[in-house]
């Protein structure tokens, strides 16, 4: 990861500076508090993956429109970030205080629409198919809700599926993917055959990215993500390490696993029941085996593309999403 980071850091300080740029206020709250977020950038894993793919689809040195666009769904992804910490009542994010917790849920909402409204300001202001990605985005932003909202759905039920979670994951996670490498590969003005595949290896890798976050939940590894372990089973989240142990057993065993998961917003306190039940089951190595079947999947997409050095970091990328420890 250090190798891609190198041979992207001019183009990472340029999206830095259009988002830098895109959100400075002379309202000095806003302003303060943007700084401050700014200082905790987390992994920056869709700007990479925008420039990665502009680089391996289209030009070594893309146009603006390119880092117009990275800066976009950098901008989009922390706006849904703050959304989701009034929605989950979260007090830490990244090893820091959340805004919500700070400054109250009505300020982290209005912060993360600025960061909305700056988002779509970026694309309006590039050159080429705005229109086309101003419709990418606006879709995401519906996968986005859907999927939280299904998740909510479910969790009061306890009864996702492995069909339910793909679609979950998919609109939180793997939409923004998908939007970023599509929006990058348009930018370069790419043939349609590689903005598809572009867009397909991108929703791969972020089911994979996702299915690893919620692998970190059942270990220790997942409080240098900067949340506690087990957060997801207290949120009543049924996510791949549950699903895989839970094929593991009868119907009527499930059955009572999907009901201690349904009781644990009344009955905490069951959550280590059901996470012992994931050890026993081998619950995580056979997640990190389906996992590794959508990195597999993510790198077959990059056949379209021209042998360069971003597209074997494009390979690269998608092996660090599965092998990461934070």
């Amino acid at each position: 990861m250090n190798e891609i980071l190198a041979s992207l850091k001019p183009g990472l300080e340029h999206v830095n500076n259009f988002i830098d740029a895109a959100l400075r206020s002379d309202i000095e709250l806003l302003d303060s508090t943007n700084r401050s977020l700014r200082e905790h950038p987390g992994k920056m894993m869709r700007p990479i993956l925008a420039l990665l793919v502009a680089e391996a689809a289209g030009q070594a040195t893309p146009p603006e429109d390119t880092y117009r666009y990275a800066a976009a769904t950098e901008l989009l992804h922390n706006a849904t970030l703050l959304h989701d910490d009034v929605v989950d009542g979260a007090t830490e994010r990244r090893g820091i205080p959340t805004v919500a917790s700070l400054l109250g849920g009505s300020a982290a909402v209005l912060i993360g629409d600025y960061w909305l409204q700056k988002c779509l300001r970026l694309i309006l202001g590039a050159r080429r198919e705005t229109d086309r990605v101003l419709r990418l985005f606006a879709q995401t932003l519906g996968h986005l809700t859907e999927g939280e909202l299904l998740q909510m759905q479910k969790a009061t039920t306890g009864d996702t599926t492995q069909t339910d979670y793909l679609r979950i994951i998919y609109g939180k996670t793997a939409s923004l993917f998908e939007s970023t490498a599509l929006s990058a590969a348009i930018s370069v003005g790419a043939d349609e055959d590689v903005v598809r595949a572009m867009g397909d290896y991108a929703v791969q890798l972020g089911i994979a990215f996702q299915i690893k976050d919620d692998i970190f939940d059942y270990s220790d590894a997942s409080e240098a993500l900067g949340k506690p372990v087990g957060i997801d089973l207290l949120e009543q989240k049924i996510t791949q390490p549950l699903l895989c142990a839970l094929e593991q057993v009868s119907p009527e065993e499930q059955k009572r696993i999907r009901g201690l998961v349904a009781r644990i917003a009344d009955e905490p306190s069951l959550a280590a029941e059901v996470s012992a039940f994931v050890k026993e089951q081998n619950g995580v190595a056979l997640a990190i085996a389906e996992m590794d079947k959508h990195v597999e999947l993510a790198i077959s997409y990059l056949h379209v593309l021209p042998e360069s050095k971003q597209k074997g970091n494009l390979e690269r990328l998608a092996r660090f999403v599965g092998q990461r420890e934070k």
